[in-house]
């Protein structure tokens, strides 16, 4: 489904009874909100609407030119939200989406009745500009994504996974390749200019944390320091998964992000 929203395209998918409560979920860079698959099911069985919003420049979404902003990126949330004429949300996101949740829950916490950050970083990683850089002119020099997918995929599951879940692991790996490339340097860009460290702590919002063991790119100690910052949240953390705990072990991640909606409804 389609949004027109300042004259481009946001795709969206909701899901469930119009009169039940809603939560909005957003996916990680070089993804769409089809990496939520594993979560659809249990999400509709208990009885909640969800939407799903793939970021600009991802999935069926139009790209932008220029650099991104976590607020941008969050008002792109919030534009969403009031076109399809939803007050209030719970909220679920990883990696950028849980930056982007960061920002929402800071500067439009009213909107939000819940959320789950999940494998994120409260700020921009010291000494990463190289790393981004480099993936960035890659990006550019090929007008896409193609040469990042092995190594993406690489640091998104444990060695196991592509031989366990061969389909899926095909299935994500093309989905990285068809990110457009203004779509990934923009939030590329966004990524390497925030930091919400000293702004946690006044978060009033309802919040769990969820995290892969073995994720390397968001790492575990730094989601912990998200928890340990926003009062009254918790941290969880999945065994034996790297950045995409919910399609690696959706069985444990399941059981974590539902217990925490339920006690939130």
């Amino acid at each position: 489904m389609i949004l027109n929203i300042d004259n481009r395209r946001i795709y969206y998918d909701l899901s469930g009874d119009p009169g039940a409560p809603t939560l909005t979920i957003t996916h990680s860079l070089s993804s769409d909100g089809g990496m939520w698959a594993e979560q659809m099911p249990a999400l509709l069985a208990a009885g909640f609407r969800v939407l799903r919003l793939d970021m600009r420049g991802h999935g069926g979404s139009d790209p932008v030119a220029g650099d991104y902003t976590m607020a941008i990126l969050a008002q792109d949330v919030i534009k969403a939200l009031d076109a399809l004429g939803i007050a209030r949300t719970h909220y679920m996101g990883l990696s950028i989406g849980g930056m982007i949740g960061q920002a929402l829950l800071l500067d439009h916490g009213a909107r939000l009745q819940s959320a789950i950050l999940c494998d994120t970083l409260p700020s921009t990683p010291a000494g990463s500009a190289a790393s981004w850089d480099e993936r960035k002119a890659a990006v550019r020099a090929n007008n896409g994504l193609a040469t990042l997918a092995d190594s993406s995929m690489d640091r998104w599951f444990t060695p196991s996974f592509k031989t366990a879940n061969p389909a899926r692991y095909k299935q994500i790996h093309a989905t990285i390749v068809g990110t457009t490339a203004q779509g990934f340097l923009g939030c590329a860009s966004a990524i390497q200019n925030f930091n919400f460290e000293d702004r946690l702590h006044t978060i009033k919002t309802p919040t769990l944390v969820i995290c892969g063991d073995e994720d390397p790119g968001t790492p575990p100690d730094r989601n912990q320091f998200i928890a340990a910052k926003i009062p009254g949240s918790r941290y969880v953390g999945i065994a034996n998964s790297r950045h995409l705990p919910n399609v690696e072990r959706p069985e444990p991640f399941n059981k974590a992000m539902m217990s925490f909606l339920w006690a939130q409804r």
